[in-house]
């Protein structure tokens, strides 16, 4: 068995580069053993992250992925998610699925951070789409472009 504390881990931080997609994350599953493109000869095939988000600003952007499935359970705060061409509100005790092929965005709408944690369960193989920026990305060797590769946030602010 493998064990950690949420309090003894640290924040990392993440953001783009003129800030629109900004984070805090603790790496829970990579305190516990997730070795990241390292399954299956090592680690676990999941992720499991407590992210915070700031007022005004998203998570990551607008995406889907070909394999992966991503689920969102809101510990606090408020926010909006696109969900394909759909939008709703979220706020504490909600708890949501993207399905492979959804694409989707979490986005801050409220005056204080937006808590969640997000468990994703990292298949071998896996493609993401980018549809506001026209990229898509390949899971290992972790790569993004159009008809050539590109920035992760080339196009996205």
């Amino acid at each position: 068995m493998k064990k950690t504390n949420l309090a003894q881990l640290k924040w990392e931080h993440w953001k783009s580069p003129k800030g629109r997609f900004q984070q805090a994350y603790k790496n829970i599953s990579g305190a516990i053993g997730d070795v990241r493109n390292g399954w299956p000869k090592k680690g676990h095939p999941f992720n499991l992250e407590l992210v915070r988000v700031p007022p005004g600003k998203s998570a990551c952007p607008f995406h889907s992925h070909s394999a992966q499935w991503e689920m969102f359970v809101i510990i606090s705060g408020t926010g909006t998610v696109r969900a394909g061409k759909e939008r709703h509100k979220v706020k504490a005790g909600d708890a949501l699925m993207h399905p492979p092929g959804e694409a989707h965005e979490l986005i801050n709408t409220g005056r204080k951070p937006l808590l969640f944690y997000i468990i994703a369960d990292n298949p071998l193989i896996d493609t993401y789409h980018y549809p506001d920026s026209k990229k898509w990305g390949i899971r290992q060797p972790r790569t993004i472009f159009r008809l050539t590769e590109v920035d992760y946030f080339d196009g996205e602010e």
